[in-house]
Parts: structure tokens; sequence; C-alpha cells
């Protein structure tokens, strides 16, 4: 009994780790997909769900949080040495907002979602760039712009609150630079 618990926990806890090669979509979806797990299916779900490609949404994922199920911002420090508070409520693989995901749990009545969950957070990331599509008429492929909307909302986007903030617009073509690339290897994986 004790080994099938220790068994069990290694596998459980293997979950919420982040892959270690997240440069390489192949490699992300061969380490994160097994009999508990499989990314790349929840990645190709979400992407069928909402029309945006899967290296859109793993490019997102990986500039949010690095794939860090767990990721939040960096605590601001009191007095220089005291820590305090973070800056925003950002959380897991998405680094989705407190409010932000309410709204996603409340509209698409996924009330069982967490932000530490991968097929939760891409579907979530999903969704969101699917609206900003919407609402601001991105093409669902333009990593650069919807990672824009993304991080500064699609209400900021569309007033352009973005235009000078050159470390957004660096971010965002790094983000665009890795969807090319996870462009590339998806082609080749298999599975």
């Amino acid at each position: 009994m004790r080994k099938l618990f220790i068994v069990l926990f290694l596998v459980l806890s293997s979950c919420a780790r982040a892959p270690h090669e997240i440069r390489n979509s192949c490699a992300i979806f061969e380490q994160r997909d097994g009999l508990f797990n499989n990314w790349r299916r929840a990645a190709d779900n979400a992407s069928r769900e909402y029309g945006v490609p899967v290296a859109v949404l793993m490019a997102t994922i990986y500039v949010e949080s690095s794939f860090q199920p767990y990721a939040r911002p960096p605590r601001t420090y009191l007095l220089g040495f005291i820590p305090w508070k973070r800056p925003s409520t950002a959380y897991g693989y998405a680094q989705a907002l407190d409010g932000t995901w309410a709204r996603y749990q409340s509209e698409t009545g996924r009330w069982g979602a967490r932000r530490t969950n991968f097929p939760d957070s891409i579907k979530f990331i999903a969704w969101y760039h699917a609206q900003s599509h919407e609402q601001n008429n991105i093409p669902l492929n333009d990593t650069y712009n919807l990672y824009m909307a993304y991080y500064v909302g699609h209400d900021g986007y569309s007033r352009g609150s973005w235009r000078g903030n050159g470390d957004l617009q660096r971010t965002a073509k790094r983000a665009a630079g890795i969807a090319s690339l996870y462009y590339t290897q998806l082609r080749t994986c298999s599975g």
C-alpha cells in the first residue's frame, strides 16, 4: 500500500511542475503527455474551440509564466527589505488576474477551472484571444497584437495604451518570435 501511495504521489506531483525544455514545443508535449496528462490534446482542443493556433497559445504561456503552474509576480518590498504585496493578482500558467478569471468562469460555465491546471489555462488564453479578435479585430494568428491586448486588456488595447510602453512591445515581439519557432516545430511533431 505504501509503494502505491509513493508511486501515485510521484505521478501526481509531476503534473504540477514546469517542463524543463520550454523552447521546443514538441519537447514540451513529449514531457507532459502521459496517462494523467495530455497537454497536446488540451492545446488542440482549445485551438479548435476558439480558432487560435496552438503556437500562439503556447507562446503566450511561455512569455507569461515560462510554464510554471504557480507563477506569481514578485512581491514588492516595504522599506526595501520587508516582503509586501504583489503588484497584481496574476497567477498560474496564464498569469490571469482574479477578476478576469472569474469573468471567464462565469461566461463559460467552467466554475471548476483552475489557473494552475494547464488544460484550463490554455483554454482561458484561447478564450481571451478570441475575445481580442472579436472586440479589437485582431487576427487570431497575430501573436504580437494578441499579446498586447492580453497584457493591457481589451479596452487598453483599443485606446492604444501600449504605444508608449517599449518593454511591452519588446515582450510582444518575443512572444511573436516564440510563436514563429513553435509553428515550425509543431509541423514536425509526432502525435
